[in-house]
């Protein structure tokens, strides 16, 4: 551990947004850090992502949704300002800038979808007609497959926010992602967790993304080596395996967060098993694939078969359905 970059006077800098899961999801790394022996401090920054769940925005021209809860903290990192981001890594482009590198991938959490409702304990006890809060055009798809009677209410913000919307009666039921609640311990009111067969979680869901500058565009040479070097304990290499199978299949769909994609690999076996959905808008029809790959299989290889299955199931017009519809 080189004395020249770590000391208190210039610690590794990890940038991160303000609510308070992403502080908790930061919080998380810079502790492992400074249990490691590494001096780390936290910079907040604020993201158009984070402007977006404000009253009265006004979105910027050409604003096209990818990379909203990013692109500021993208921007200190490209011009030194810090040193490493942590990201949920589902709000990730599935390609990044070339000046970027996901230099590690830590244990990913639950990347399940779960039921939080106190009333009423699994989905299909909610009555007829029930109001379930979410904003994802992949749940509210995957939810209507399953109750096609049930209608859906806009909650946006933190989860805190979510969980007062619910508290206040404005929606009998929400959908969120266990590893959220998981973390910031708010479980409380979580009674179902779904299969990935049900509700197929996003692609990256429930993993982090340590982001640091690529090593063809450093800063400094020996500082970013030290960094990528620093956190190289934190990868988890079936996590990194499952995530770029998933994010491959999400590309080759030409998909983003606001379509109703899902994709979850996981090892199990000894094998790597994966399940996808496509699902049209308004949760009529549905391509599912369940695939299962050799141990020695790539994980590019893994998302590209997946892909390739779903459409010549017909996913793309689905997806087309789904992109007409917005």
């Amino acid at each position: 551990m080189s004395s020249e970059h770590n000391n208190p006077s210039n610690p590794i800098r990890i940038g991160s947004r303000g609510s308070q899961l992403a502080l908790w999801q930061a919080n998380h790394i810079l502790y492992a850090l400074r249990d490691a022996g590494y001096h780390v401090e936290l910079e907040i920054i604020r993201t158009t992502g984070d402007r977006m769940q404000q009253p009265g925005f006004v979105p910027p021209p050409n604003l096209d949704g990818k990379g909203i809860f990013i692109k500021e903290i993208e921007e200190a990192l490209e011009e030194g300002r810090i040193d490493l981001a942590v990201h949920s890594l589902k709000d990730l482009p599935t390609k990044l800038a070339p000046q970027f590198t996901l230099a590690a991938i830590p244990k990913r959490a639950d990347a399940r979808d779960v039921w939080v409702c106190e009333p009423y304990w699994a989905l299909h006890t909610l009555p007829t007609g029930g109001r379930i809060g979410t904003t994802s055009p992949r749940r509210r798809a995957q939810i209507l497959a399953l109750r096609p009677d049930v209608t859906f209410v806009e909650v946006r913000g933190n989860i805190d926010t979510r969980l007062k919307k619910l508290a206040d009666g404005k929606c009998d039921a929400l959908v969120l992602a266990a590893a959220g609640l998981d973390r910031l311990k708010r479980t409380e009111s979580v009674h179902q967790r779904f299969s990935p067969c049900e509700l197929c979680p996003a692609p990256g869901q429930g993993a982090l993304a340590l982001e640091t500058r690529s090593p063809e565009h450093a800063i400094d040479e020996a500082r970013d080596t030290y960094i990528r070097n620093a956190i190289a304990f934190l990868e988890h290499p079936y996590t990194r395996f499952a995530i770029d199978a998933e994010r491959t299949t999400l590309d080759a769909l030409g998909g983003g967060c606001s379509l109703p994609i899902g994709a979850h690999c996981f090892h199990e076996e000894g094998k790597w098993k994966m399940v996808a959905q496509v699902v049209s808008p308004d949760g009529e029809s549905m391509v599912q694939v369940e695939t299962e790959a050799t141990p020695d299989t790539n994980p590019v290889t893994l998302g590209l078969r997946v892909a390739d299955d779903l459409k010549s199931k017909g996913a793309l017009d689905l997806l087309d359905l789904a992109l007409s519809a917005d």
